[in-house]
């Protein structure tokens, strides 16, 4: 949502015509803050006793100064940060969350944005603000010339989820212009400030519109050593008074208002120690305008005091409030809360028919009396990006190595009313509750890294065109959602198979040509060119297995073993195992019949012998028994 150039932004030259004196920094409810001095090279200190802090870890972009530094009293507002076209059209500050006992954080951001013909161009930039994802700043040339000179403060209070790592303030490029900022703070308060029972969820911004003080000057942090523990500046309210007022009486006072500086808003005492009357003694009239944008609504927040000491009971002054013409309620401050106490009335506004808000009191008895007014566009937030495909973008951009010219940064695809990153193609997902990628056409964009494995997260992929680089690695087995009907990954030099998951799914472009891809072609995705699609998988001397390209090897198969091969080769180890088994086993059982059954060679030549003198010995006793029947001598008869 565009929003016009806001009329509560502060002219910074009231700080030349203010008192300054140093005073220790505001203590913030939740004592956590950034204040960053764009463009700054190192951390500084200003007489508020406040530490800025380079933003150079923050984000990137160039750095310029003023061209009138003197004019300035403070370093955080001399110097400044520029983003050239050559960083691309959207470049963003990254401010990371602390760790708070909170399920969510809300914050206060202000801005600081001076052009002061700092590049010598007399053309102050075209260029959007956002927070969230959602346009809350929008910058038109030509600015005003005292704004373009003096520059402007804007605020504006958001609630962010806890799962947020980090608060994104993106800024959006118009034609050529480089958009430009000089300080940004950025700090955590109150959970429950502002009515957040229906405004404190993440869906609403809340974007400062004006913030008046009634009967003062110009006073608040970076103005005045007055502090506010929000970090709030308050405007005087005299140029926003109408002819339609009666003549305008300005009181104030010294003395202790009680319920100032409490939760959840930390109103400031010193907004209640002014205030503005009439000097009409019954129905006087007080009447303001605001400019606004009519498209949205608004928070109206009314600030009042009983400071006047005449006033010592209820119903001495009463008033009515009237906003755009309606009588929304009565007022009687001291009936609600006493003398010297501080108290306030918030209203919602809505189905503007006007770019001016007008808020008239009327007396009822005596005349009216007003401390401050506050005025807030509620802004819905523009739906943004899937978490994971946030998650899967950014891994690309780092694995791709994405040049910096093509502005990847922040949110993929939010806010809606800008383009998306180059190259990019974003739709509502199906629920209408967020954005998700569909498109991805980066060719010829002189990239040289490789395809990250987290592209699978991106679920919703219609189209991915790289074709053209200088891509390298294989191509991730994650792409293939069935979402996917064209894919062009022609002339890079990816190598490896081509994944299985790309066959499923449901492609009806293919071109995979000029790479260094091998391995069997799936026949599901060859099957795109016989059913009406198109394929082209030339200039691939590694693919086979499909018509027009080599038969693939028995056992070889998407540049490795195929599933035969590898079978055949488990079964013949399997088999020479089980024979060297066998032959173990054969070896084993030889030594062991050796050694159990055969004699050692000495028992055996002692054997022999043995046998030798027992046959010997037969013969003899045969012998002998044959003379003895013949009746002959023996030879062995003595004599």
């Amino acid at each position: 949502m565009l929003l016009p150039l806001p009329s509560f932004l502060l002219p910074f030259f009231l700080l030349s015509f203010t008192t300054i004196s140093v005073t220790s920094s505001p203590s913030y409810p939740y004592g956590f803050s950034y204040h960053i001095d764009c463009g700054s090279p190192t951390n500084t200190t200003d007489l508020f006793n406040t530490t800025w802090l380079s933003d150079r870890y923050f984000t990137g972009g160039s750095t310029a100064i003023v061209s009138e530094p003197l004019r300035f009293n403070h370093p955080h507002e001399k110097t400044l940060r520029f983003f050239p076209i050559s960083s691309g059209k959207k470049n963003c500050y990254s401010l990371p969350f602390p760790t708070l006992p909170s399920p969510s954080y809300r914050f206060f951001l202000r801005t600081f944005i001076i052009y002061d013909n700092y590049d010598g161009k007399s053309h102050p930039p075209s260029f959007d603000v956002s927070v969230r994802g959602t346009v809350v700043f929008s910058w038109r040339s030509p600015w005003p010339q005292s704004l373009a000179r003096d520059g402007a403060y804007s605020d504006l209070i958001a609630s962010f989820p806890s799962s947020d790592a980090a608060a994104l303030v993106c800024f959006y490029s118009f034609a050529t212009d480089p958009p430009v900022i000089s300080s940004l703070e950025f700090f955590a308060i109150d959970p429950n400030s502002y009515d957040a029972s229906s405004t404190g969820n993440s869906d609403v911004i809340l974007v400062n519109y004006g913030r008046l003080s009634c009967g003062s000057n110009q006073w608040g942090p970076g103005f005045t050593n007055d502090t506010d523990r929000f970090g709030r500046s308050w405007q005087s309210d005299s140029d926003f008074q109408t002819r339609n007022s009666d003549k305008i009486v300005a009181i104030s006072t010294r003395s202790d208002v009680s319920g100032t500086d409490q939760k959840p808003n930390y109103f400031p005492a010193k907004l209640y120690q002014t205030a503005v009357t009439t000097d009409e003694e019954n129905r006087g009239v007080l009447e303001y305008e605001l400019s606004v944008d009519a498209k949205l609504d608004y928070l109206l927040w009314l600030h009042f005091a009983e400071i006047e000491t005449r006033v010592r009971k209820a119903g001495v002054r009463v008033f009515d409030v009237f906003v755009n013409g309606e009588n929304s309620t009565r007022i009687d401050i001291y009936k609600q809360v006493g003398g010297f106490a501080a108290f306030t009335w918030h209203h919602t506004v809505k189905n503007l028919s006007s770019s001016m808000l007008k808020v008239k009191l009327v007396g009822v008895v005596g005349a009216p009396l007003i401390c401050g007014i506050e005025n807030y566009a509620l802004v819905p937030t523009d739906p943004s990006t899937v978490p994971q495909q946030v998650i899967a973008m950014k891994a690309m951009k780092d694995s791709l190595r994405v040049p910096e010219r093509m502005g990847w940064n922040g949110d993929p695809c939010a806010p809606t009313n800008w383009d998306a990153w180059e190259g990019v193609t974003c739709r509502m997902s199906k629920d209408k509750t967020a954005l998700v990628i569909s498109q991805i056409d980066l060719g010829s964009q002189g990239l040289k890294g490789f395809i990250s494995d987290r592209i699978s997260l991106l679920s919703d992929l219609v189209s991915l065109n790289l074709s053209s680089n200088s891509l390298v690695g294989e191509i991730p087995s994650g792409l293939g959602q069935k979402s996917l009907t064209q894919l062009d990954l022609s002339n890079n030099q990816l190598t490896g198979a081509i994944p299985d998951s790309i066959a499923s799914s449901s492609l009806q472009l293919a071109l995979l040509n000029g790479n260094l891809l091998e391995g069997r072609v799936p026949e599901e995705l060859y099957s795109i060119g016989v059913h009406g699609g198109a394929i082209d998988l030339s200039g691939n001397k590694g693919l086979c297995g499909v018509p027009s390209l080599p038969p693939c090897p028995m056992f070889w198969e998407n540049g490795r073993l195929s599933t035969p091969g590898k079978i055949a080769i488990g079964l013949s180890c399997l088999f020479v195992f089980c024979v060297v088994l066998l032959l173990v086993y054969i070896y084993i059982r030889r030594r062991r019949n050796d050694y159990d059954f055969a004699l050692p060679h000495e028992l055996t030549s002692l054997a022999a012998k043995r046998n030798r003198y027992q046959r010997q010995k037969s013969l003899m006793v045969l012998e002998m028994e044959s003379q003895h029947a013949k009746g002959l001598p023996s030879h062995f008869t003595t004599q």
